[in-house]
């Protein structure tokens, strides 16, 4: 049988330079509590990706649950998306707000403003919008109407590493951005994540809060939670950080391979920004996944043989993000989950699948997954 060409490879750093990181990390016995490691990362982070303020985390899930917290957004209802991964209603659910979803647009993926307005109530109090894949979401919109009903934003933006729109990183918008280093996505420290906000004191209240509540040795401001990045991944994650610029590049040839041999192909449809990398839409994509639509009537098979198919030869993708949130036992009860509200993302839920798209593909595993699709 060939080798498996999975639907993700994490990027590793080189195991020589890692091995010299963890004897000084031994020499030193400051394994965590914020250590030199996790500052260098925090600063070094945040100049790579062009924000001011970043704090970082032991996950992708706890920015979004603190955000909530750090913004004393208490009770009411936040309005969402449908097509994501779990964690994004999940963070609405424990901090005991009412999550109200609302559909995507066909385009991107992304949660539809005008869908957004027409959901708020008197019971509103923030919009918590994903940047799909690394789309950027219709940033200039959502805001206008947070303006406008004075809502507060909080961006999931764990797919969107390194992206920028009009040369702006997406990080900026909103009140709040948190993104993910999980060892899934373009820039990994194994598991990790940041919140990104835009005033020092937000930055202060943040790193109290992932850390127990605690302001200084004796004196405990909110009743916080343990989040903080250890030495030993800050570490990998600094070493990681000189590569993925290199990485994100060798993602970008994939994807121009692949939207060069299937863009023509009956039965597939590509969110536009695909073809051109995001350039024709005025951002920058890291290409952390390929997604693709399937229409039976006209490709001659389901998203789910192709699935299946590909597994046959060895070659996983993944219908990402199926079935939607709504879906789930925690959700589906909720009104706002009716498949009926929910009708572009139902369609996109059953007939995406995201093909391999890693730094590691070589040029044969490119073609093999190509030769699938095509039916070669």
């Amino acid at each position: 049988m060939k080798n498996l060409i999975t639907v993700t490879s994490p990027l590793l750093p080189n195991l020589d330079k890692l091995n010299e990181l963890m004897q000084d990390i031994w020499s030193r016995r400051w394994i965590t509590n914020m250590g030199e490691y996790h500052q260098e990362l925090e600063h070094k982070l945040a100049e790579h990706l062009e924000v001011e303020y970043l704090s970082l985390f032991t996950n992708g899930t706890l920015p979004l649950i603190t955000a909530l917290q750090a913004l004393d957004i208490h009770e009411g209802e936040v309005i969402t998306s449908p097509y994501s991964f779990v964690a994004t209603s999940h963070a609405i659910w424990w901090n005991r707000l009412t999550p109200v979803f609302v559909d995507v647009d066909p385009c991107t993926g992304n949660i539809d403003p005008s869908k957004i307005e027409a959901a708020i109530t008197d019971k509103t109090v923030a919009i918590l919008p994903v940047h799909c894949y690394g789309c950027p979401c219709d940033v200039e919109r959502i805001d206008e109407i947070a303006r406008t009903y004075n809502l507060k934003v909080i961006y999931d933006a764990a797919h969107a590493f390194g992206v920028k729109l009009h040369g702006k990183s997406i990080l900026e918008y909103g009140n709040i951005s948190t993104i993910s280093f999980h060892a899934t996505k373009v820039y990994n420290t194994i598991e990790g994540g940041a919140l990104v906000c835009h005033s020092a004191e937000m930055k202060r209240l943040i790193d109290q809060l992932k850390n127990f509540g605690f302001e200084d040795e004796t004196v405990v401001l909110a009743p916080g939670i343990n989040s903080k990045m250890d030495e030993v991944r800050s570490a990998y994650g600094l070493l990681n950080l000189q590569q993925v610029d290199v990485a994100i590049a060798a993602r970008k040839r994939v994807a121009q391979r692949y939207t060069e041999a299937i863009k023509s192909i009956n039965g597939i449809e590509l969110f536009p920004y695909i073809e051109s990398l995001g350039a024709e839409q005025g951002f920058e994509w890291n290409c952390a996944y390929y997604p693709i639509l399937i229409n039976e009537a006209e490709y001659g098979m389901t998203r789910d043989e192709l699935y299946e198919k590909m597994k046959v030869a060895n070659v996983y993708g993944r219908r990402y993000f199926y079935p939607l949130i709504t879906a789930f036992e925690p959700y589906k009860d909720y009104l706002s989950a009716a498949p009926e509200n929910l009708p572009v993302a139902k369609r996109i839920a059953n007939q995406v699948i995201c093909l391999p798209m890693h730094h590691a593909l070589s040029d044969n595993d490119v073609k093999r997954v190509i030769e699938i699709i095509c039916n070669l």
